[in-house]
């Protein structure tokens, strides 16, 4: 038998990517298929804010990571509410589960949302984003959900309008979600980049910003 068949065969690098708050994980085709084409093996997690409660959407994404981690090394990519749902989910992964090597959040609150707070009680954002929406409203359940220990990576976008007519008044936002929103003092990098907070996980700086940030380097 020759040393080249003696040779273990390594494992792909796997991703797991969590969509926004009415999305779907195609949202997220081109960024995944781009994964794919630099070797990983990519996954994506669905869930309706409309008919869960985030509790019970954090408890199934607990167990997919937790499957996902049983088969080697990972990431993990949050836009919006999803790395609102990944940190909540990291911090309630059963001990021993292997942690991803990065978290990547794409224009996702790490404190709670102006616009959700300025809309909070209106009927129509109470039935279309449930529990979910409130949370995100929430200073407190925000603050709950606290940091993690997984290298993290947030991708930041600025190119929403500022002044009179914003939300944000003077600051920089993707026009959902301001910077200081989704500035986390334990993150290892915040990156700005153009973009509209919707449109990050198709859009091709955003990926290509995410590939080169990915440590250990994987190559082409």
């Amino acid at each position: 038998m020759s040393a080249s068949e003696n040779k273990p065969v390594s494992q792909p690098l796997q991703a797991l990517f969590v969509h926004g708050m009415g999305r779907t994980p195609l949202s997220a085709f081109p960024l995944l298929s781009r994964l794919r084409d630099h070797g990983l093996q990519t996954y994506g997690f669905h869930y309706f804010v409309a008919l869960e409660s985030f509790a019970t959407i954090k408890d199934r994404l607990v167990r997919q990571i937790s499957a996902i981690a049983a088969k080697g090394d990972y990431i993990v990519i949050g836009h919006s509410l999803g790395g609102v749902l990944l940190r909540a989910a990291l911090n309630a992964l059963p001990e021993g589960t292997r942690q991803p090597q990065q978290l990547f959040l794409l224009g996702s609150p790490v404190t709670a949302s102006r616009v959700a707070g300025r809309i909070r009680n209106l009927l129509p954002f109470q039935l279309i984003s449930g529990d979910c929406g409130q949370l995100l409203s929430s200073p407190e359940r925000m603050s709950a959900i606290g940091a993690v220990s997984v290298p993290t990576i947030a991708i930041v976008g600025n190119k929403g309008i500022k002044g009179k007519y914003s939300p944000f008044g003077d600051e920089d936002n993707d026009g959902v979600v301001s910077i200081s929103e989704a500035y986390a003092a334990w993150a290892e990098k915040e990156i700005l980049l153009p973009v509209m907070h919707t449109l990050m996980p198709s859009n091709r700086l955003v990926s290509e910003t995410l590939i080169a940030h990915l440590h250990p380097a994987r190559p082409a």
